[in-house]
């Protein structure tokens, strides 16, 4: 079973100006990411556009994470849609793409009571093999995984983690309370500024957006953690603040892809239409780009 720990990206999706699929720099991406040192891959996250990538394009990006990837880390496959039947069809077709993880937000726009998310989670998971993880994000969602339905469904066969994104620092607190005696569920940090505060909880560390931009920076918050220094570990976690405070200006996918496009990738724009950033804000981005080049950010 794969390591769930570390720093895990949610993996841009490179594209040229068709919005088509750039497969050599996705590729290209891949392995700039493993060199840099993080713990796992995250094709088609919310960072990787899944909310706009069909069926066909996430098979794609799928297939070309993975044999680029060569096994060198756990690579993590976004598998969640609307409906039960659905989200079994994408999980099963990315085990038997080579994902080595699924991460399964929640179904969004209709509410869904604590029962019918615990019924779709547990139809998911007997209808893979491979490790599920849970994805909460209730402001994109409209759905949110309440503590007592978390430790629930952590004794689920297969569910082996949360993502929280819901920006709760209590509630991802209270995740961990629920099913730390269960020992090997893992709790992640999915606002990234989060993850030292993670860890220091007892959490796993991170899906991380900004480790796109600063993989270097971000992995060091985990490893130095783990190696007891916890002064470093901070500096690390509070350095991408400059960065972040950029996120006012406009959707933070954005932001990312285009600090990444800065940082001299050919990475392209968001799909249309979330592909816009005022000129003030771009100017903000490299502006804190340039700084944090001069502190050796990476």
């Amino acid at each position: 079973m794969a390591v769930l720990r570390g720093i895990i990206p949610p993996v841009i999706t490179p594209m040229n100006e068709d919005e088509s699929i750039n497969e050599q720099e996705l590729r290209n991406q891949v392995n700039r990411l493993i060199q840099a040192g993080v713990h796992g891959l995250f094709p088609f996250g919310t960072n990787g556009e899944s909310y706009i990538l069909s069926e066909k394009e996430k098979e794609q990006v799928l297939s070309i994470v993975v044999q680029e990837n060569r096994g060198r880390v756990p690579v993590y496959a976004g598998s969640g849609c609307v409906g039960t039947k659905d989200t079994i069809r994408m999980s099963q077709m990315a085990e038997a793409l080579g994902a080595d993880v699924l991460s399964v937000i929640t179904p969004w726009f209709a509410k869904a009571s604590d029962e019918e998310l615990y019924d779709h989670y547990c139809a998911v998971a007997s209808a893979v093999t491979i490790p599920v993880v849970l994805y909460n994000i209730p402001a994109r969602t409209g759905n949110s995984l309440s503590p007592a339905l978390v430790e629930r469904l952590s004794a689920v066969d297969n569910i082996v983690g949360v993502k929280d994104s819901s920006g709760n620092f209590d509630n991802m607190l209270q995740y961990l309370e629920r099913t730390r005696e269960k020992g090997d569920f893992v709790v992640l940090s999915g606002n990234d500024s989060l993850i030292y505060w993670n860890l220091l909880a007892g959490g796993s560390g991170g899906i991380a957006g900004c480790a796109n931009v600063y993989p270097e920076t971000m992995t060091a918050i985990y490893e130095r953690f783990m190696k007891g220094d916890l002064e470093g570990a901070r500096k690390a976690q509070d350095s991408i603040r400059s960065f972040r405070n950029c996120f006012q200006y406009g959707n933070p996918n954005t932001i990312v892809k285009a600090a990444v496009g800065m940082l001299g990738y050919p990475v392209g724009k968001c799909c249309a239409p979330f592909d816009q950033i005022p000129p003030q804000g771009l100017e903000a981005i490299r502006r804190v780009i340039d700084e944090n080049r001069e502190l050796g950010m990476k």
